[in-house]
């Protein structure tokens, strides 16, 4: 029996999510809990709801998309449904699992489904947790090599993969989620700064305050900050009080 996903969505044009609920009901691993037309009736939506997917507009009267996930703490898998294609770099520096042209094309929201199915049925909470001194067997560019986790400086999300930075400089493309590093990197030492990024604490130079409570991490041998967004920025605080 397929795991059931319960699904939000969020879109401020009501046919457009009329016509969405009815691709998703050919799909029996999804199960649409509730409908959103703003972010303030999103955030709602998710606190009561509580949803494994949010099926997400970006464009919308007064507040965005993006807005939303700034304002809310939740770990939804996030599908941007819009019908603009100039979001889409910004969609998944966000960590978004897909991003939909409308109309959206029933095959392609059914590939998007499966991919989440896929990556579902892998439990990596099962996996080995990492020690700071353990030595990974990774395949890299396509290269198999392997790599000391003290040497990882940070982790960036890229689509389907994950992009791993080391300490000399190195960087290279693997095909590991950031919810697979999340979940087996030493919490000690490793830390999730936004959706998209984990940075190594022992290679933090300097935090510095930023907009909207928000702070910039520098990262020894890394020139250009990362700006930790406000959901994590607390717990960035007590790592460091």
């Amino acid at each position: 029996m397929k795991k059931k996903f319960n699904t939000l969505i969020v879109d401020d044009e009501r046919l457009a999510r009329k016509d969405l609920i009815a691709m998703l009901d050919d799909h029996e691993s999804i199960h649409v809990v509730g409908e959103a037309e703003d972010v303030s009736g999103a955030i709602e939506a998710i606190e009561q709801h509580k949803p494994d997917i949010v099926f997400l507009d970006i464009q919308m009267p007064g507040e965005s998309g993006f807005d939303l996930i700034e304002k809310t703490q939740f770990h939804s898998n996030i599908i941007f449904v819009t019908a603009y294609d100039e979001y889409a770099i910004r969609a998944f520096e966000v960590n978004a699992l897909d991003y939909l042209l409308k109309p959206v094309n029933p095959d392609r929201l059914a590939r998007t489904i499966k991919r989440l199915e896929t990556e579902e049925s892998i439990d990596t909470k099962s996996l080995r947790p990492l020690e700071y001194d353990d030595c990974l067997f990774l395949s890299i560019n396509n290269h198999v090599k392997f790599m000391k986790v003290k040497t990882i400086l940070c982790i960036n999300s890229a689509g389907d993969y994950s992009e791993v930075v080391t300490t000399e400089g190195e960087k290279g493309l693997t095909q590991k989620s950031l919810r697979e590093w999340e979940n087996r990197l030493p919490e000690n030492y490793f830390c999730r700064i936004h959706r998209s990024t984990i940075i190594n604490m022992e290679f933090i130079d300097r935090l510095e305050e930023w907009f909207n409570y928000s702070f910039r991490v520098y990262l020894k041998n890394i020139e250009t900050p990362f700006v930790i967004s406000r959901r994590y920025a607390a717990m960035i605080k007590n790592k460091f009080s």
